[in-house]
């Protein structure tokens, strides 16, 4: 009867030891899988800035002018007759800056993160301590590229023409039990004039670039 008291005795303690063990395990896996996360997602997003801009420092040339992208024709009356885009240059940019960017943050990312030992204790307070290490993670990004055509008032007859490079990355964060999605968006002006005379209305309302808009001045808004 003693045996059998010790053996069950045994099991109780046994098994509180591993449900002890199993909570402790649970807890620690779910708090530094949400600091692995945010830190993981904090360097990506540094690393896509980096990758990003040193992709539009090599495709965007300094002397890159309005003039060279967009052709504007008048009437006999100084009014605005037509406004046409290089379409060629356009895409060219577009797609030289999707692919640098895309190269970049694959070499940037293969890396991995340095995450501070205090992070994997799963206390949020201690995260920041400790001596770093290399932990790999596997990013998936996809890079789109798109010019942005903006309208803003700038006095009678006048309008500031605006051209952006608007760079969209969307990245997929994988790591052993959970995956984290996160967007990063650059925009980058690449050229600008001020038109004078009157535009017409169908290039003010979105026909240029697949987007733009006419807004008051100190405003702008724009329609991919």
């Amino acid at each position: 009867m003693k045996r059998r008291s010790k053996f069950t005795r045994l099991k109780i303690i046994v098994a509180a030891i591993c449900f002890i063990l199993l909570g402790v395990l649970l807890f620690f896996q779910r708090n530094v899988t949400k600091i692995l996360i945010s830190i993981s997602e904090a360097t990506i997003r540094s690393i896509t800035t980096v990758a990003v801009n040193d992709a539009i420092y090599y495709t965007l040339n300094d002397n890159l002018r309005y003039e060279d992208l967009i052709k504007i024709t008048y009437d006999e009356g100084g009014n605005v007759s037509t406004i046409t885009t290089d379409s060629l240059k356009i895409n060219r940019i577009a797609r030289d800056t999707a692919y640098l960017s895309q190269e970049n943050l694959n070499k940037m990312s293969a890396e991995g993160i340095l995450v501070p030992l205090g992070a994997l204790t799963g206390v949020e307070a201690l995260a920041g301590f400790g001596k770093k290490i290399n932990i790999k993670i596997i990013p998936i990004s996809n890079v789109n590229c798109s010019f942005v055509s903006k309208f803003v008032q700038a006095g009678i007859n006048q309008t500031k023409h605006s051209l952006y490079l608007e760079v969209v990355s969307d990245i997929s964060i994988i790591l052993p039990d959970k995956t984290s999605n996160l967007a990063s968006t650059t925009e980058v002006l690449v050229c600008e004039s001020v038109i004078s005379g009157k535009i017409p209305d169908t290039y003010l309302q979105g026909s240029l670039l697949g987007g733009s808009a006419l807004v008051p001045q100190g405003n702008s808004t724009s329609v991919e």
